[in-house]
């Protein structure tokens, strides 16, 4: 139980080491835990989220270190092209004091261990590092490859370096200060030869993040307004108001960022505004009528599938309302029913976990799908009662 003593002393959790003692839970068994078992051993419901959040961000460590993420590399003639770009720089607290009181080769091995852990989070995330400056990093995210979210991942690789780093074992306590900033910039031209060969950004956004860095506090990640208005309602984050940057003939707001909301991006787009769901009557009635079966025992499964950005959340949160609605209609309060919401990370890659939350709620299905069965041919028994759903897609190119 030592194990899991320290791990919760680390995330500031040992007053729940007896608890999860007397009840011989270890690190083991630690990511079979639901809120229900929680519950069972004691635990009121503050601690209980405390506790199901730091699990899940054990699974995300073991998954990350037992996977390795694909090494992007820029096209070697492609040419210069304009684009909207998110730069971070990473930089090591107090490095050049740490170089007046250790040996060269040690503070050589130190730079060495920052940027791996650096570099291992980037690329979980899809980023591309650029260069590496010492004790700094230089790192590209929507450039060689773009992605829908690269200011959401540039933020959560931000916060993973930040954890990571004073955690190193390295003798001496390390701390990183990130600064991140997007924009619009030209990328592609390669300068330099051999090892100092790199693709140039033209633009401010470099110099931005830089200087955003300059000014975050230790293991703090500071982002621009650009990125903040991209990521607006999934992330917590701290106002700095308007800042004087060395280089910047303007004052520029900053933010602090301060950790992940428990929110999809569809609740966090549309926790504003949303327009009126027109021309899905179709797949709305296809869900509804599933819905009638699932409550007279039948038991369908619904896939509803589509390109992103078709509307598939909407339909979603549509159809579950309806389900509501028909429900209190017939039984006067409401059929009782449980949702439960699994969301892909934003990362290039399977999510081991919510591959293993699949597995345990599949494993149970049919008559054979006992804890001893195979979770493949339980899923794939599982998916032989799926009615799947119309395309979105399919629906738009038919005649």
């Amino acid at each position: 139980m030592s194990d899991i003593g320290s791990w919760l002393r680390r995330r500031g959790l040992a007053r729940y080491e007896q608890i999860l003692a007397e009840n011989e839970i270890d690190l083991e068994v630690l990511s079979e835990l639901e809120e229900a078992d929680l519950e069972k051993i004691g635990l009121a419901l503050g601690p209980r989220k405390k506790l199901l959040k730091a699990i899940r961000e054990l699974e995300r460590s073991r998954d990350s270190a037992s996977t390795p993420a694909p090494t992007l590399v820029p096209p070697s003639s492609a040419e210069a092209e304009r684009r909207q770009l998110t730069v971070m720089f990473a930089d090591m607290v107090d490095s050049t004091a740490l170089s007046q009181t250790i040996d060269p080769e040690d503070l050589r091995d130190i730079n060495r261990t920052f940027q791996t852990a650096v570099t291992a989070a980037i690329q979980r995330y899809g980023g591309y590092v650029a260069r590496y400056m010492g004790d700094g990093v230089l790192v590209y995210f929507g450039y060689p490859l773009a992605h829908e979210d690269d200011a959401e991942r540039a933020l959560r690789a931000g916060l993973e370096i930040v954890h990571a780093v004073p955690e190193l074992d390295t003798g001496v306590v390390l701390a990183v200060r990130v600064g991140v900033a997007t924009g619009t910039v030209v990328v592609g031209d390669i300068v330099g030869e051999g090892a100092a060969q790199e693709s140039a950004v033209i633009g401010e956004t470099p110099n931005l993040a830089a200087r955003l860095q300059s000014i975050a506090e230790a293991n703090t990640v500071v982002a621009s307004e650009a990125t903040e208005h991209l990521v607006a309602g999934r992330f917590d984050l701290d106002a700095l108001g308007p800042q004087e940057l060395k280089g910047m003939t303007q004052p520029v707001c900053a933010y602090r960022v301060r950790g992940v909301r428990a929110v999809s991006r569809f609740d966090a787009a549309h926790a504003r505004r949303t327009t009126p769901l027109i021309g899905r009557d179709e797949e709305l009635g296809i869900l509804l009528r599933r819905w009638q079966l699932a409550r007279e025992a039948e038991g369908p499964v619904v896939l509803l599938c589509g390109e992103a950005g078709v509307g598939k959340s909407r339909i979603e949160v549509r159809a579950r309302r309806g389900c509501l609605e028909r429900s209190r209609d017939q039984t006067g309060d409401g059929f009782r029913a449980r949702r439960r919401a699994r969301r892909c990370r934003p990362r290039p890659r399977a999510d081991r976990a919510d591959l293993r939350f699949l597995q345990r709620r599949f494993r149970d299905s049919g008559p054979r799908g006992g804890r001893g069965s195979d979770p493949r041919a339980v899923l794939t028994r599982a998916s032989s009662r799926f009615a799947v759903a119309q395309t979105l897609c399919e629906r738009r190119a038919s005649p």
